[in-house]
């Protein structure tokens, strides 16, 4: 393998990021901080399930000191007592489907697996989709000391994301409702609102749909061109697809990611309304700091270096493509009074049997101007980025059957936006930079394989779990890595001036993926645990790893200089 770094890597500090495990700030922030703080992997509890979703969503409760974490693989909830942080145990597990059945009256058969859960005060809120994801899932309330179940209520389709407002009043999930494989079935996606002012035994559901903005709906001229609504037959309330949600410290307002529309969607709370909805737009990666590796196979050796070819490499480069957002999880936290939303930039794709917008670069008709394009070493675009995955639903602007743009799900990133959705900064391309020269033996690899450069066609790091937390009086953003993994920290206090903090990674690239010793693999959720609440007095980040099925559970210090 070789290594191509642009020269604009130098925007990092390579002299103390290639020799430490603990990363420094970006040099084009130029404050300092008087502390600063540094992760450390404190205790795990290993599921023994690999690459089945046996830790996914994680949500802490203070007064028992336990951890609930969503077992897809085996249908439940596991709960871990992390009343000593280095060694937690599974003190006890719970079914859903089972009680959720009870409840309604309905074939234990007719549920599929939970998909989130929350924990406020002394309630726990889990949702759980239909064994057919097309149909209605359910909520589910405990309680969180007893573990009694309470009661369920009927939601949406495909109940993907679950959270209560900070004042407890109510419960919201984010309904995606997915096609089926086919594409003959696709649900509207909605977001339910569930009144629990009145305790969970007696809640009411309302619901915020998107049927307004439908072709010929009284709110459709409000829609945004650029949002992007593509399914076949689909109509917008079908496409838009929610994802994730976080809610105002007021709890007056949501905001909510749909994912493969590449738009956020702002829902008044108390009317169960869609307020506005807000296109996030691109990504130009030929903006100097916004390069990526756009390709698996780069270098051939028999030929000059730079050249195109077989070999897997690092080339973080500029190229002619522009990057999709669509973030992932959304976050939220206030500055100088004004409200900032913070996104991991995931990307997401319909690719299903009865429709897929992906295709490889090399595959396309590409307009001459495109096609003429060259790198540095002189090569053109399917040369050099053919195997790069596209969206072929963006591109063709003229329609003439050739493509005159390149779009990319994702942007690997993380940003941070006004409440209206305005793009205030974003992580360019620190990401692929950090893991490049911190594992540069296994630069974008995946969650399932410890292959170089495995992942740098479709998405790269692909960033997608999230969680804030307020330390001394300062914010600092967590962002999993869903494919290499680790976690990136960033103190965000000033959202337009980040500083990045640490990369953080415990995984064993020397031992097979499947193996007890690899890690932690596939960052899917996380909490942060702010140090009042610590079972052992320091702020916690606590990790729901799917592919390695493995709850991390990592201590944060504050480091004086």
């Amino acid at each position: 393998m070789r290594f191509a770094f642009r020269p604009l890597v130098a925007a990092l500090s390579l002299a103390a990021l290639a020799g430490c495990e603990e990363t420094t700030e970006v040099t084009k922030v130029t404050t300092y901080e008087s502390f600063d703080i540094r992760a450390s992997l404190a205790g795990r509890y290993a599921s023994g399930v690999f690459a089945e979703g046996a830790a996914e969503i994680v949500s802490f409760h203070p007064a028992s000191k336990r951890a609930f974490v969503v077992n897809a693989f085996a249908g439940t909830i596991d709960v871990l007592n992390l009343a000593d942080v280095a060694a937690p145990v599974l003190a006890s597990t719970f079914d859903v489907a089972a009680d959720v059945a009870i409840d309604q009256g309905i074939p234990a058969a007719d549920l599929g697996a939970a998909n989130s859960v929350a924990v406020r005060g002394d309630l726990i809120a889990v949702a759980i989709e239909a064994a057919v994801k097309q149909d209605n899932g359910y909520v589910a309330f405990y309680n969180a000391t007893t573990l009694a179940f309470i009661n369920a209520v009927e939601v949406g389709a495909l109940p993907d994301m679950v959270t209560f407002t900070p004042d407890g009043k109510y419960v919201l999930t984010a309904n995606e409702g997915e096609p089926n494989d086919a594409y003959t079935v696709d649900p509207e996606g909605s977001v339910s609102i569930i009144n629990i002012s009145t305790g969970a035994a007696a809640p009411t559901v309302a619901t915020a749909t998107f049927t307004d903005f439908n072709a010929g709906g009284p709110r459709n001229a409000e829609l945004p061109a650029g949002v992007r609504i593509y399914g076949p037959g689909a109509t917008v309330a079908m496409d838009l697809e929610p994802e994730y949600i976080t809610v105002s410290a007021d709890s007056t307002t949501a905001w909510v990611t749909l994912q493969e529309a590449n738009a956020i969607a702002r829902i008044d709370i108390a009317a169960a309304n869609v307020a506005a909805i807000s296109t996030l737009g691109f990504k130009d990666h030929m903006i100097p700091g916004y390069g990526l590796d756009a390709s698996d196979r780069d270098i051939d050796d028999d030929a000059p270096f730079g050249t195109a070819g077989d070999d897997p490499a690092i080339r973080i480069l500029n190229w002619p493509v522009l990057g999709m957002y669509q973030p992932d999880t959304i976050a939220n936290y206030t500055f100088n009074g004004q409200t900032y939303l913070v996104m991991a930039n995931e990307g997401d794709t319909r690719d299903y049997d009865g429709f897929s917008e992906e295709a490889r670069v090399s595959s396309l008709s590409l307009d001459p101007i495109l096609d003429q394009w060259k790198d540095l070493a002189g090569n053109n675009l399917k040369d050099a980025i053919g195997r790069l995955t596209v969206t072929t639903t963006l591109g063709d602007s003229d329609v003439d059957g050739d493509y005159d743009a390149l779009y990319v799900p994702g942007a690997r990133s993380f940003s941070i936006r006004d409440a209206h959705g305005k793009l205030v900064w974003d992580s360019g391309d620190d990401f692929e930079v950090i893991t490049a020269l911190r594992e540069p033996l296994h630069f974008n690899a995946s969650n399932d394989n410890n292959d170089f450069d495995n992942r740098s066609d479709n998405k790269g790091p692909e960033p997608e779990a999230l969680a804030l937390g307020e330390i001394n009086g300062r914010t600092f953003a967590f962002i999993g890595l869903e494919r290499i993994g680790g976690i990136m920290i960033y103190d965000i206090t000033n959202p337009e001036s980040p500083r990045f903090v640490q990369y953080v990674l415990d995984r064993d690239f020397t031992v097979a993926v499947d193996s007890a010793d690899a890690g932690d693999l596939g960052p899917e959720g996380m909490q942060f645990v702010p140090a009042a609440q610590s079972p052992n007095g320091n702020p916690l980040l606590l990790v729901g790893n799917e592919i390695s099925g493995t709850t991390a559970i990592y201590s944060i210090d504050v480091v004086t200089p």
